[in-house]
């Protein structure tokens, strides 16, 4: 019988039939394919609107954070008589306290280390054995004692003292180099990237771009092995100074707080030493005089030549801008100093801000910390962070010829992909910190370049599973985060929507077009966020479209610290409680959680003429009054602030892909 035969009769297969089953198979997968893309292109638009949700609030707080810092100038101008009652404030807040401590023997020989402790000891001069040694002590979750982290920092500050404002380093074909963006306190990722790149040595060099510290809870573990690295090999790792190695930074975005946390003994004088460390830090580095490294970017104005002769040191904060000359004051050193700026008799004479950078060398430093690229042409004011600017291709191109380079590495940033490559390849943004805003939302990252080579990426994500989980899992994380933040910005600003959103309703019907109520939302929250998008997450909306603007607030409301309170006082307490707690920080000088009544009034009455916030003295006395929970005229101010939380009723972030796609 022939194979066609079999075939009449069922025994075989035709290849017509083989054809058609392989194109259904095909169409099939096809339809997979398709479905695929779109389900993979929804989760991955619902991540990117979280990560904008977590930087444009992230802008926002530091942009607040510059709105302190023109406080405490204010204070400085306007309040000098608080010098008479307590000269020792006016130096916390506008100097350094060094001067009170005569060398590094006299600071660190009080403190000794106890036969008990079995933390690592480092020998100085320090070699490479401390690196490794220091690496493996904390991969165990040691603490390093304070008395050598204060000969670290000591010794660190020696060295820095030596080098110059822009660090030139030589690359060959046979020698690479290596350069890292942000770590902000992950101290995991800094283990990954010394586990695929090797550690610190003679010839593996590094380049670290600043934002050492901040957020993460092991910013001093990070800070202790770059500076022991740079103590054994100071022409191979060079560290770049970042806008969060500042002080005033450190006291709202958690550096302070993990200091005193780990160290509370000898912590205030870990933070003193510190914040004079930092002025020393070199502000960037130059690669065979062709690639320009900085933590932030430029300006239309940015002016090398001048920015390598600066007196860094005197950049005590980036935060503190110089106060404006005052001719009737001082004129004595007016006269020794042209455009210098001059501050009040009563903090000069106590060897504080006695000597600063001039108004215009302070504000190249701030564009090279603080500035951001963007695709539009120009220069202009970095409006989401307040400080800085926004500069296009066309100033890239500019200052990079006019200084004959060819590229700038840059940081600042968070990226999904751990770098991102803008202006025709001229900018690049590194940022090694990964899981910066949530687990999952982004990819570390650190180059690799050797001379006449092209850069390479290097990109990884540090996670505490054995198996990453699925996609949607870590989208719906982030989502939720995301969200919920969102959420506790705008009840801060409840009262405020709610007026602007009644403005909007002439016919008092409780609803609002969409574009009416995503009109109001951006006018006071000023985010820049796609609402619209957004509005799944945010409100419900009636059949015809119409958004019912109350129910922003149905799921959320602030845990109210005294129950008689107003609620106008409570969100403005909830709103600025992290910049109170910052000044909180600088007047409680011993750290005890405790401030008088009066230090409390006279710290609000400061606070409110600032910002011109319309609270009534006598609801802050009463408030105070309730808040004396121990009865002996002092408020526990930690505790106080505690008081102040979000509640969420409801998790009503969507958990389908749907909603933000």
């Amino acid at each position: 019988m022939s194979t066609h035969d079999l075939e009449d009769m069922g025994c075989g297969t035709s290849s017509s039939t083989k054809d058609r089953k392989s194109e259904k198979a095909l169409k099939a997968a096809l339809v997979i394919q398709n479905w695929y893309r779109g389900y993979s292109a929804r989760l991955k638009a619902r991540q990117r609107y979280a990560l904008t949700i977590f930087q444009s609030i992230e802008y926002a707080d530091e942009q607040g954070q510059l709105q302190l810092s023109n406080f405490f100038s204010f204070m400085l101008e306007n309040y000098t008589q608080i010098h008479k009652k307590d000269p020792e404030l006016v130096a916390r807040l506008f100097g350094s306290t060094l001067q009170d401590y005569k060398d590094r023997q006299d600071y660190v020989s009080h403190i000794d280390v106890p036969d008990s402790y079995h933390g690592p000891r480092l020998q100085f001069p320090l070699t490479f054995t401390d690196i490794d040694l220091l690496v493996e002590a904390f991969k165990q979750q040691q603490i390093l004692h304070a008395h050598y982290v204060l000969e670290v920092l000591f010794e660190t500050k020696k060295v820095l003292k030596q080098m110059p404002n822009f660090t030139h380093v030589k690359t060959s074909p046979s020698k690479e180099l290596t350069i890292c963006g942000d770590l902000h306190g992950k101290l995991d990722d800094l283990f990954l990237i010394f586990y695929k790149n090797g550690l610190p040595s003679g010839s593996n060099t590094y380049i670290f771009n600043g934002d050492f510290v901040d957020r993460g809870k092991h910013s001093i573990e990070i800070l202790m092995i770059l500076f022991v690295s740079f103590l054994v090999y100071p022409n191979d790792l060079h560290l770049n100074r970042g806008n969060h190695e500042d002080f005033m930074m450190n006291l709202r975005y958690g550096f302070t707080k993990e200091i005193l946390h780990k160290y509370k003994i000898h912590g205030k004088k870990i933070l003193q030493i510190l914040e004079d460390v930092y002025t020393w830090l070199p502000i960037g580095t130059i690669i065979d005089n062709e690639i320009l490294v900085i933590h932030g970017g430029i300006s239309e104005s940015t002016d090398l030549n001048l920015l390598h002769h600066i007196e860094r040191n005197k950049m005590k904060s980036v935060l503190m801008s110089p106060i404006p000359l005052d001719e009737d004051r001082d004129n004595d050193l007016k006269k020794n100093k042209i455009n210098t700026t001059i501050i009040p008799r009563e903090v000069k004479t106590n060897g504080s801000l006695s000597e600063q950078l001039t108004k215009h060398e302070w504000e190249q430093v701030i564009d090279i910390l603080w500035s951001d690229p963007r695709g539009k042409r120009g220069c202009y004011p970095n409006t989401s962070r307040g400080g800085g600017c926004y500069f296009g291709p066309d100033i890239t191109s500019k200052v990079l010829n006019k200084y004959q380079l060819k590229m700038l590495i840059r940081s600042h940033e968070c990226k999904p992909e751990g770098y991102e490559i803008c202006h025709d390849g001229k900018v690049v943004t590194v940022f090694s910190a990964s899981n910066y805003y949530e687990e999952g939302s982004n990819r570390g990252a650190y180059i690799k370049l050797c001379s006449g080579m092209n850069l390479r990426f290097f990109q990884y994500q540090v996670t505490k599973a054995t198996c990453l989980r699925p996609l949607y899992q870590r989208v719906n994380t982030i989502e939720s985060s995301a969200i919920r933040i969102l959420k506790e910005r705008m009840i801060s600003r409840k009262t405020d929507l709610i007026r602007a959103f009644q403005l909007q309703d002439r016919s008092k019907s409780g609803k609002l077009p969409m574009g009416q109520w995503a009109f109001s939302m951006e006018n006071i929250l000023g985010l820049n966020l796609p609402w619209r998008s957004l509005s799944p997450h945010l409100v419900t909306t009636d059949k015809n479209g119409n958004i019912n603007y109350m129910s922003s607030f149905e799921d959320i409301h602030i845990q109210k610290p005294v129950k008689e309170a107003q609620s106008t006082l409570i969100e403005t307490l909830y709103r600025y409680r992290s910049d109170l707690q910052i000044i909180f920080n600088v007047i409680d000088s011993d750290h005890s959680g405790l401030i008088s009544m009066e230090e409390f009034r006279a710290m609000w009455k400061l606070f409110n003429s600032h910002y011109s916030i319309h609270i009534d003295d006598f609801q802050i006395d009463d408030l105070a009054e309730r808040m004396d929970l121990n009865k002996d005229g002092s408020i526990d101010f930690n505790e106080f602030l505690k008081a102040f939380y979000v509640v969420h009723k409801l998790d009503n972030v969507n958990k389908s892909d749907s909603k933000l796609a």
